[in-house]
């Protein structure tokens, strides 16, 4: 891999791009996928390329993707850091739901430690469920605590935040320490713009989902001819650019293809110059 640049994420230093377990589930993140030994190769592919930080969660499928990546990787190499999220569970009909009480929360950890593999999570994210749309705002105090005291016990190292508000940020630090901040934002979708600058400034990773905007692409005739122009995808354009947003930002794009993760990879070699970074940046919708 290209890149070298480091980031602290849950006390280590990670390689900035990482890669991303939630496509390895079936259609809406929801089932087994069709080819689970190819879904396993992908992960064993990302290893040798020198990702050493994978963001999963086992509600994707649920279980489906942990359980590939124990499948695939288990025993982790020592470098490797694996993030995860609980807060939400799955419907019978594939719907996201919150599943924000306590005893949904133990369990959640518990799951996540089993399909995994493992004795203690190196990082857990609370990913809150106020909306389905996005972030919005309500108290995160007794998750969080029930989070620190399952960090107490051993089972979680290090405790992050998803889909929060910056508010929400600045009350849950209040609380615990964060690792990582864990939101939707890419080229156009910039609303955590002041976040991801507070948070650098205080050394706490930001991890951006949907750089190309996920379930609703990006389709953008700026960015098509920003790739043309520089010999390069559309979706290495649009990691280059988070990758020279800030340094605290670590990218997980999320692949079934190994042909795909090596052109994602291959992104942290791409400097994008100044002119084109400002031609990107005015395609900001807010």
């Amino acid at each position: 891999m290209s890149n070298t640049a480091t980031f602290q994420l849950g006390g280590r230093p990670v390689n900035r791009l990482g890669y991303g377990a939630m496509q390895l589930a079936g259609p809406g993140v929801f089932g087994p996928p069709k080819d689970a030994a190819a879904a396993r190769a992908v992960l064993q592919a990302a290893i040798a390329a020198g990702v050493n930080h994978i963001d999963t969660s086992d509600f994707y499928g649920p279980h489906i993707t942990n359980q590939l990546i124990r499948e695939a990787l288990h025993p982790y190499p020592d470098n490797l850091t694996i993030v995860t999220k609980i807060g939400a569970r799955r419907g019978a009909d594939g719907a996201w739901l919150p599943a924000f009480s306590r005893e949904e929360l133990i369990q959640a950890v518990h799951d996540n430690l089993r399909n995994l593999g493992l004795e203690a999570l190196d990082v857990v994210n609370l990913r809150a469920m106020f909306s389905v749309h996005g972030p919005a705002e309500g108290p995160l105090e007794e998750p969080l605590a029930v989070l620190a005291e399952l960090r107490e016990q051993g089972l979680i190292r290090h405790i992050g935040l998803s889909n929060v508000t910056q508010q929400q940020v600045a009350d849950a630090r209040r609380i615990v320490p964060i690792a990582c901040v864990q939101n939707h934002y890419n080229l156009v979708h910039r609303h955590d713009d002041a976040l991801i600058d507070t948070l650098a400034t205080d050394g706490i990773a930001y991890v951006p989902f949907f750089p190309l905007g996920g379930f609703t692409p990006l389709d953008s005739a700026t960015l098509s001819a920003v790739a043309q122009r520089l010999d390069a995808t559309p979706m290495q354009v649009a990691i280059a650019w988070l990758l020279q947003r800030a340094p605290n930002i670590l990218v997980i794009s999320g692949t079934s293809s190994v042909a795909h993760l090596h052109e994602n990879l291959a992104a942290g070699a791409l400097v994008l110059p100044q002119d084109v970074v400002a031609e990107l940046d005015g395609m900001a919708g807010g």
